[in-house]
């Protein structure tokens, strides 16, 4: 049984008057709407972030500047979501960004907000597939109907036109309608990333986000020594 995320109404998204036999959009109706249209993208948290927090390690030995803009980031969450304000992680491998990334996906999701998190090479491969079902164009749809779109390693991917095309077609149609990114690539130099997904994605991106750099070791590897 649907809920209302701000415990308004029934669930059904609308509010009811017996007395005149009517009903009315409730607020939650926009939340509602966004969520099933992003039914079938990948919004669940890998089992090995499930347990990410503010207060347990690797978090804690995470640059403490990025971390607490990250906090504040989610204190808003709702707020940020419906400007249409991200975060874009950058930094070297193992430093951090797709657990702080998670943490913004998880807030979004306990917050009753849609998500959906993929890797950059995952998300292309799931819009190659779309090509064979004819399901292409409504693929982008939900991609830019979900309140928060999360994207890993983005630079990663072998650049091709089609993939700088595709990339491009999803944050401008994103950036146009205000809808929030968060963001990791291991890409720290502008010019680099601008010449493997261009320049046109990379500024409509730091007009969309708050860029977080984070320096400093892997920390995958004090997992190892522990």
């Amino acid at each position: 049984m649907a809920t209302c995320a701000l415990g308004i109404c029934d669930g059904s998204g609308f509010l009811y008057d017996e007395a005149t036999n009517t009903a009315r959009d409730c607020a939650c109706r926009p939340q509602m709407i966004a969520r099933n249209r992003a039914r079938g993208l990948a919004a669940v948290i890998p089992e090995r972030y499930r347990d990410v927090d503010f207060d347990r390690f690797p978090v804690t030995e995470i640059d403490a500047k990025v971390v607490a803009a990250t906090r504040r980031y989610v204190s808003r969450i709702d707020a940020n979501l419906d400007a249409g304000r991200g975060l874009w992680f950058m930094g070297p491998v193992g430093t951090g960004k797709t657990t702080l990334a998670m943490i913004v996906t998880k807030a979004a999701l306990d917050a009753g907000r849609s998500a959906a998190r993929y890797s950059l090479p995952g998300l292309l491969s799931q819009i190659r597939k779309t090509f064979d079902t004819g399901s292409h164009n409504d693929l982008l749809e939900r991609l830019v109907a979900v309140d928060l779109l999360h994207i890993d390693d983005i630079g990663a991917e072998q650049t091709t036109p089609w993939v700088l095309e595709e990339l491009y077609s999803i944050i401008n149609a994103r950036y146009e309608e205000q809808r929030a990114v968060v963001i990791t690539t291991n890409i720290m130099d502008r010019d680099t990333l601008c010449q493997q997904i261009t320049e046109r994605t990379v500024s409509r991106l730091t007009e969309m986000c708050d860029e977080l750099p984070l320096l400093g070791h892997d920390h995958r590897l004090d997992l190892r020594i522990a």
